[in-house]
């Protein structure tokens, strides 16, 4: 089972530099058991439609059935854990 988790974010986004040492650190933890997947909006906008992406940061995660769980705003570790596990990370 691959576990995706999607960052949906923008340079000039304050609440994303914010998120971004969260899920750095999740990352570094959890060791391969997920992928992250950057998404620069501004630049990919295609994509955010995609998964009507409407408020930053959104991150989404997601897994070989499809979207587990979004996220809107700022996201504690803690919820990020628990999505991710129940996933399948």
């Amino acid at each position: 089972m691959t576990v995706t988790l999607k960052d949906f974010y923008a340079d000039w986004c304050g609440p994303c530099k914010t998120q971004d040492p969260i899920l750095e650190e999740l990352e570094e933890d959890w060791e391969g058991r997920f992928e992250v997947e950057k998404v620069n909006v501004d630049e990919e906008q295609d994509v955010a439609n995609e998964y009507q992406v409407r408020s930053l940061p959104t991150l989404i995660i997601e897994n070989d059935d499809g979207i587990v769980e979004r996220f809107v705003g700022v996201t504690q570790r803690a919820d990020l854990e628990e999505a991710l596990e129940k996933a399948g990370a």
